[in-house]
């Protein structure tokens, strides 16, 4: 049976986090962009392990009482596996811990699975932004979790 757990980012995940990055993202964060989330004070970046193989990662910043999640992937080869929810879980508990009381988040408006996942740990859509993302002018979705203290995560 293989074990899931998480791991703060270090420089070994790098290659692995690269990997999974420039295969998921239009307009993928670059090493330096990584190098310097592994010091970060202001956020939690965790890597998600299944054995010894990283599947995937994710990350979220807090300013004040506000949880920003600024990224999160997951290797195509292991979607729809409940990653994604369990890494999203870890984080949005990190973040209340750290004092976060609401969560926020940006999404493809095209990405319906990622979408759909966001909604079921109760987060809404609240607004759209027209032309976000540079690469190909696709909107973004802004979503909200309010209440982010007495939020139960998914199981």
């Amino acid at each position: 049976m293989a074990i899931l757990r998480f791991e703060p980012i270090t420089e070994r995940h790098l290659p692995a986090i690269l990997e999974i990055e420039n295969a998921t993202h239009g307009l993928p964060w670059s090493e330096r962009a990584f190098r310097n989330e592994i010091d970060s004070k202001h956020g939690v970046f965790l890597t998600v392990m299944l054995d010894h193989e990283l599947v995937g990662y994710g990350s979220v910043w807090v300013a004040i009482d506000e949880a920003h999640i600024t990224t999160i992937a997951v290797r195509e080869s292991h979607r729809r596996e409940g990653i994604g929810r369990k890494l999203m879980n870890r984080l949005l508990t990190d973040a209340r811990e750290r004092g976060a009381t609401c969560s926020t988040l940006e999404v493809r408006a095209g990405n319906t699975a990622a979408i759909l996942l966001y909604e079921k740990l109760g987060y809404q859509r609240v607004s759209v932004r027209k032309g976000y993302y540079p690469d190909n002018r696709e909107d973004a979705v802004v979503m909200w979790l309010y209440e982010l203290e007495t939020w139960v995560p998914t199981p």
